[in-house]
């Protein structure tokens, strides 16, 4: 695990768009794992950019959501489909086709869980996996307590995370219960994953998952056992690690020819 401290969500937005960019120079048909919530916005803005001013192209490339409400009908604004086609692929030139969510209003939720799966290796498994982390250390819709080694399947949300998300709808009442999301095992599976954490509140989480023992209170320090997990925090979210003056000198003096 590698983790790079940055002075704000700009330069984190930049550097995680390096990564994203070189992947797609080097395999224009890569597949990309996309999270939603504020946490990749700069992300998603640094490619839009470099689509519109540098040519960066997405046409051959495929995106794979990582969760998705259930419940939501078609088209509602709030649905994470609707979410990543607003906030990225409508700013790309990715063919629509190519952009793939778990169905969270199909009649038969395991059998879709178990599709969306076979869909992620029939065009080879997620290259790079974009998350964010939740206050409580989720990543994707994996609540404490989640499997370690789960798949994609149906959860419900503990209250700490409707309350998180009741502000993109009219209120908590509005919030679905229930979700389909990537489990940690599926998410553990892609080649290269790259977190991205700001702001005070997540510093807790940050600490927790990084530094402390891996335990399924905290799904997100299921991240400790993967190969090439890259984790970018401002200095707000870095702010309760032990070691931050390790992780700043480490990222200093790094081999040029080594990347992100």
């Amino acid at each position: 695990m590698e983790v790079v401290i940055l002075p704000g969500s700009r330069q984190i937005g930049k550097l995680a768009a390096d990564a994203i960019e070189a992947l797609l120079r080097h395999k224009p048909g890569a597949v990309l794992g996309l999270a939603t919530g504020s946490s990749p916005l700069p992300v998603y803005d640094e490619l839009a950019l470099r689509h519109e001013r540098d040519g960066l192209d997405f046409s051959s490339a495929h995106a794979f959501a990582l969760d998705e409400y259930v419940g939501l009908p078609p088209g509602h604004p709030q649905s994470y489909r609707e979410v990543i086609t607003r906030e990225f692929t409508n700013r790309v030139d990715i063919r629509p086709e190519n952009v793939h969510t778990p169905d969270g209003s199909a009649e038969d939720i395991p059998a879709e869980c178990r599709a969306y799966e076979e869909r992620m290796q029939a065009v080879g498994g997620v290259d790079l996996q974009l998350l964010g982390v939740g206050t409580d250390g989720h990543i994707g819709f994996n609540e404490p307590g989640s499997s370690l080694a789960s798949r994609t399947r149906i959860k419900t949300l503990i209250e700490q995370t409707r309350r998180d998300n009741a502000r993109f709808f009219a209120g908590l009442a509005e919030v679905p219960h229930h979700v389909v999301t990537q489990g940690l095992g599926t998410i553990l599976e892609a080649r290269h994953v790259v977190l991205v954490a700001t702001g005070a509140q997540k510093a807790p989480a940050v600490r927790n998952f990084v530094e402390w023992p891996v335990a399924a209170v905290c799904p997100a320090s299921v991240l400790q056992f993967h190969p090439h997990a890259t984790i970018l925090v401002d200095e707000a979210a870095a702010s309760s690690l032990k070691l931050a003056d390790f992780y700043r000198h480490t990222y200093e003096h790094k081999p040029g020819w080594q990347g992100l």
